[in-house]
């Protein structure tokens, strides 16, 4: 017994312990004003809480001290050896039930005792155990795992733009059965998981893996294999473009602090374009940009003037069809661009690489240009695995009479709501409207406010030569405000994402939609349809209400373009036929999809984006043929080579969706006036 309580006894007396060296107290008094027991419980929760393995040794050593000091008692109780009584201890502490057979009170109580000191160690250990379980499910639950991944897509942060980017690359991946695709945000591990299930899409064997945490901490993007990665996605933020994009320069220099390096290139999307220098400054050639809002509204301002770009543009830059591939084809070399033309059955090349240039990407090269060793043909294709060359078929090469480009009339277009690029777009439209155009501003931003900001954005107001500013004040939602306009005037009406609705997506398309159907039923009223018989294409297909045909019949007569964020807003939209849409958000996703998989495309995006040099189009017939002509697609763009344009596809007359890279190029048809060609143009 004496033995047994040996251990509290000498707990109880610690406190008293250090009274006996008066020396020691008068040295270090401050030490002696808390008691010992409570340091060595401090100590005791320190360990705790710094080791990860400080319990399990605990454990470990109040068993043996409980295997030890029993042994002990039961040698002073029995006639064995201390050998004897260590070992009959352990059973009692492994094994409860093992005191049965003691005979005797003294070796009775001490074996109940150290049975019972037993059951209380084995208490704890499950415990611990069901602790440790606990903190890795959960660990797991929250998506602080390490990924073991390597050649993988990476994503950091989170924005609306997440689903359509998933789509993209899943769709990108599907020829190779699917690849592995991690996401990194500051978000619930679960949460993220239940939103990316509600898109309800076939990844096509890609993996998403999503984890928890910062992309401004090194430890967090060592978490996710971020040095193995083959491409690195920095999402823009909802907040405002300067907060976004200076979040943005401070991911990149984050990327730019692993020790390990990158294996793949950075796209990070900015919000800005006055930003991105900065930013290509900190990450230097690993880094690519997606100037989102620029890109939207110089495309905006396209498919305002030439009606069904944005579906070309859609098409074009998804991977669901035809898109971008740059390769190096050794039996082209020595050839000359005319002949390579014509030489892909199921692809339409567009330029050329040049490795004597470090790369540079020509777009819509000269007829004379010779591949040399070492150059890649950019084309458009399905896949990068469905195009070859081949022999180079049989085309009659006959001259057309070139057509004079149409002359540029006058123009009246309106902006409904106000962007932050407004200045840039204003720009676009100086250099390609007609002198004496008029651009009417419609928003609740008052008249001196917006003239500052154009100024600070850097437009010479003044300086405008073709273009008219005519300022109205007034909410686009108000249908009195809008009854104010002269609407049935206007040649183009642009539907713009308002600046302080920009952060909410759902706000915004519902601004949209509103702004759209308030516009098209005042210029129904106003317009008179109802004496004429349309001829419109749209109705085909819509007689179940008449509010729906009226807006269908003003659509002829004027353009709208609505900048639209949700792809789900774009079903409203586009199953009345009553606008034309940008969808911007998705236009987006998939320019970052494109550039991730290849850096190179975001040369030619860049440029054909840009307000000068190559441009996308929409050319007449006329240019190209005459009515009922009989001809191949091969020698159409033979053609189109006399103008110095690539002819990538077309729309038929009675068909509402243009065919890039259209099969059987070869195979003669009768085509007719009405007919409209995709182009890549340099615009000179």
């Amino acid at each position: 017994m004496f033995t047994l309580m040996m251990p509290f006894v000498l707990y109880k007396c610690l406190d008293y312990l250090p009274q006996i060296k008066i020396l020691s107290k008068r040295t270090k008094p401050n030490k002696e004003e808390v008691p010992l027991k409570k340091r060595i419980a401090y100590m005791v929760d320190v360990c705790f809480s710094v080791y990860p393995y400080a319990k399990l040794l605990a454990l470990l050593f109040a068993t043996i001290f409980l295997i030890g000091f029993g042994g002990l008692a039961l040698y002073a109780v029995t006639d064995g050896s201390l050998t004897e009584a260590l070992w009959l201890s352990w059973t009692f502490v492994a094994d409860s039930g093992n005191h049965s057979d003691s005979i005797g009170i003294g070796p009775r109580i001490v074996s109940v005792s150290i049975s019972s000191g037993g059951m209380l160690i084995f208490a704890m250990m499950l415990g611990l155990v069901s602790d440790a379980i606990s903190e890795k499910v959960d660990s797991l639950r929250k998506g602080k795992s390490e990924v073991i991944e390597k050649n993988h897509m990476l994503i950091l942060g989170w924005s609306d733009k997440l689903g359509s980017l998933l789509k993209q690359l899943a769709i990108a991946n599907k020829s190779v059965g699917g690849g592995v695709v991690v996401v990194l945000a500051e978000r619930d591990k679960e949460e993220m998981e239940m939103e990316i299930a509600k898109l309800e899409f076939d990844f096509m064997g890609t993996s998403v893996i999503c984890r928890s945490g910062s992309p401004l901490i090194l430890a967090d993007l060592k978490k996710v294999s971020v040095s193995k990665a083959r491409a690195i996605i920095v999402l823009a933020t909802d907040e405002n473009a300067d907060q976004s994009d200076a979040r943005a320069l401070r991911v990149v220099l984050s990327l730019t602090g692993v020790k390990e390096g990158l294996r793949g290139h950075v796209v990070v999307e900015m919000s800005d374009l006055d930003n991105e220098p900065l930013v290509k400054l900190v990450g230097g050639d690993l880094i690519e940009t997606v100037v989102a809002h620029d890109v939207i509204g110089r495309l905006m301002i396209q498919c305002a003037l030439q009606p069904g770009l944005a579906q070309i543009w859609e098409d074009i830059l998804g991977f669901e069809n035809d898109e971008f591939y740059i390769k190096r084809w050794p039996e082209l070399d020595g050839m000359q661009f005319e002949d390579v033309l014509i030489s892909f059955p199921d692809a339409i090349p567009c330029g050329v690489k040049v490795a004597a240039d470090n790369g540079k990407i020509i777009l819509n090269p000269d007829d004379s240009y010779v591949l040399k060793e070492g150059d890649g043909v950019l084309v458009i294709a399905e896949d990068d695995d469905t195009y070859s060359p081949g022999p180079l078929p049989e085309v009659r090469r006959v001259s057309f009479p070139k057509v004079p480009e149409l002359p540029k009339y006058p123009e009246r277009i309106l902006f409904c709501g106000w962007r932050r690029d407004i200045h840039d777009m204003i720009m676009v439209l100086e250099a390609f409207l007609a002198p004496g155009s008029e651009l009417w501003m419609f928003n609740e931003v008052t008249e001196k406010e917006r003239e500052r900001k154009l100024i600070d954005g850097g437009l010479d107001i003044s300086g405008l030569e073709n273009i008219k500013l005519v300022h109205r004040e007034g909410n686009a939602v108000i249908r009195r405000h809008l009854e104010s306009l002269p609407l049935e005037t206007f040649d183009s009406i642009l539907i713009l994402a308002d600046e302080s609705l920009e952060d909410s997506v759902v706000h915004s398309d519902s601004r949209s939609l509103a702004t759209l159907l308030l516009i098209r039923d005042i210029q129904s009223k106003r317009l008179p349809y109802r004496d004429t018989k349309s001829t419109s294409l749209r109705l085909a297909g819509f007689t179940h209400s008449s509010w729906i045909r009226e807006m269908q019949q003003a659509s002829d007569k004027s353009i709208i373009i609505s900048e639209i964020l949700d792809s789900r807003t774009r079903n409203l939209v586009s199953v009345s036929r009553i606008s034309d849409y940008v969808l911007s958000n998705e236009l987006v996703s998939m320019a970052l999809a494109m550039v991730a998989e290849d850096k190179q495309i975001n040369r030619v995006l860049e440029e054909l984006f840009a307000e000068e040099g190559n441009e996308m189009c929409i050319k007449p017939a006329e240019f190209y043929l005459f009515d009922q002509e009989e001809l191949c697609f091969y020698e159409i763009m033979i053609r189109g080579r006399q103008r110095q344009e690539i002819i990538i596809g077309y729309r038929l007359a009675n068909s509402e969706r243009a065919i890039i890279n259209p099969p059987k190029k070869s195979e003669q048809r009768k085509w007719s006036l009405d007919d409209v060609f995709v182009v890549i143009s340099s615009g000179s």
